[in-house]
């Protein structure tokens, strides 16, 4: 039964390396803030015009993954909202216009 005192070793929730752990989320939280801030200024320059994801992808040189999170951070906080809009993009397909909230 050694492998499974082993395994359960490895698994184990307990063990973790919270210094670097704890460094690593934070890293990611300030790089996140960053981008997301990126990301509403782009959207706030286009005015009524507004921006789809794949503007910001393309305009702050994001990949998708990266803007479509921020507009989802942007939208939870209320910072941007759709605009009822939809454009095409380069592929054809229509995506929604993202403006900025202004209240």
């Amino acid at each position: 039964m050694k492998i499974q005192s082993h395994q359960e070793e490895l698994f184990s929730t307990s063990y973790t390396h919270q210094e670097t752990s704890k460094e690593a989320a934070e890293s990611l939280r300030t790089y996140a803030k960053s981008l997301a801030l990126k990301t509403l200024h782009y959207i706030q320059s286009q005015g009524s015009y507004g921006a789809t994801c794949w503007d910001i992808e393309k305009n702050c040189r994001m990949r998708h993954q990266t803007a479509s999170a921020r507009i989802r951070d942007l939208v939870k906080q209320g910072r941007i909202r759709d605009s009822g809009m939809r454009r095409e993009t380069e592929s054809g397909r229509r995506a929604i216009v993202w403006l900025a909230s202004y209240t």
